[in-house]
């Protein structure tokens, strides 16, 4: 991770074909396109990739996000479970539609804890969106039991994970839906564009058309398409998603490099006494975009952290003081904190977090670090990094 790293001449061709037709909306202008419909190309096949029946490509992971729960019916009013830990996009998507994200705690999987999402179950949740976070694996069949007893729905964050596996399945496919983010620094990218997953005819075909001004893409004719519901522009554009054909021709080689570099730093780093490593579900496979672990104390991964940054080693992150991240830092939701007027019902329904317990989360990230996993270091360059970080957290224990 990024697929940017390796920018090359599959991006270029797919990205001329678009400049040669001159045609860079998605929609409309068959007969100049000389036969190039990169957008239902790529959907076509990375649906194939992901083994779904459906996917619906959209300007970003957020506005896939989006497009998901507004496709499922989630709208004023209804209540969303979604973890402490995530990036503020998950929560942003919600009171994009008025709903209501609830944060629950997470464990040691950096993923959702199914008994702390059923606490916070009302009859007003109607779904739940497990978030796996930095390429790891959350469990997901006890959050799919919770789903099916309460008939709510499960759709799947998976922007930080694209190509890991549960039970043998892509994450993204597990749930009613999946999302995915392709901008600049995920495994593959499209430099903005995002992608919803499903295997519900009937959420599918409500994406196809609320991410483009809710047309029904009936006919040839764009003039003529009808409106059978409200909808919005979320559409992703040709040359984007040109791009993304091209990444997706290597995707099998990213995640086979990052799983070579993760497996050096993992094999360097796993007989340090203090130190542990995210619980891994069984049969579940991560994506390796980063590698996480835990320190014995806040203290040390505070102590850690700085040491690698003074030492120049990049991409190292402590999550727990991250503006972006993590609910402590999240002053803008806790504190209701909006050009306009929030809905009356996330006035009202919003978590009181001055008094919410969210010690289970703080546990494990206060513990925290993550490094990323590049893909354009050499195995050499990962031997030399991975022997610093063992260096720095020995020294430091």
């Amino acid at each position: 991770m990024p697929g940017f790293e390796l920018f090359g001449d599959e991006e270029r061709k797919e990205v001329n074909d678009v400049l040669e037709s001159g045609i860079l909306m998605r929609y409309g202008f068959d007969g100049l396109r000389n036969g190039h419909f990169k957008a239902k190309e790529f959907e076509q096949k990375f649906a194939e990739v992901m083994g779904v029946k459906h996917t619906q490509l959209t300007s970003s992971g957020t506005s896939a996000l989006t497009v998901a729960l507004a496709s499922a019916g989630i709208g004023s009013g209804d209540e969303v479970i979604l973890p402490t830990f995530t990036f503020v996009a998950s929560f942003e998507a919600v009171l994009a539609l008025g709903a209501v994200p609830i944060l629950a705690d997470v464990d040691d999987t950096l993923g959702l804890n199914a008994q702390a999402v059923e606490k916070q179950i009302t009859d007003k949740t109607k779904a739940i969106m497990p978030v796996h976070m930095c390429g790891s694996i959350v469990d997901l069949t006890p959050l799919k039991g919770l789903a099916n007893k309460y008939n709510i729905l499960l759709i799947e964050d998976a922007c930080q994970a694209i190509g890991g596996t549960y039970n043998g399945q892509k994450v993204g496919s597990i749930g009613d839906a999946g999302c995915f983010s392709f901008d600049f620094v995920k495994t593959i990218t499209c430099g903005e564009g995002g992608a919803l997953i499903t295997n519900n005819k009937d959420i599918a075909e409500n994406a196809d058309k609320y991410q483009d001004h809710g047309h029904d893409h009936v006919g040839n004719d764009r003039g003529a398409e009808t409106h059978p519901f409200l909808g919005y522009n979320y559409r992703i554009s040709e040359l984007h998603a040109a791009v993304g054909l091209g990444q997706l021709k290597k995707f099998d080689q990213i995640l086979e490099k990052q799983r070579i570099n993760y497996s050096i730093l993992a094999e360097e780093l796993k007989d340090i006494d203090g130190v542990t490593f995210t619980n891994t579900p069984k049969n579940a496979i991560p994506n390796y975009s980063f590698f996480n672990f835990f320190l014995p104390s806040e203290e040390k991964a505070r102590e850690v952290i700085s040491k690698l940054k003074n030492e120049s080693l990049e991409a190292c992150f402590y999550w727990y003081a991250n503006n972006w991240h993590y609910y402590k830092q999240w002053n803008h939701l806790t504190q209701q904190k909006s050009l306009g007027k929030l809905s009356k019902e996330v006035v009202k329904q919003l978590q009181d977090f001055n008094n919410e317990d969210f010690s289970l989360s703080d546990k494990w990230l206060s513990r925290n670090i993550s490094t990323l996993i590049k893909v354009s270091w050499t195995e050499e360059e990962m031997k030399t990094r991975a022997e610093k970080i063992a260096s720095v957290i020995k020294a430091t224990l």
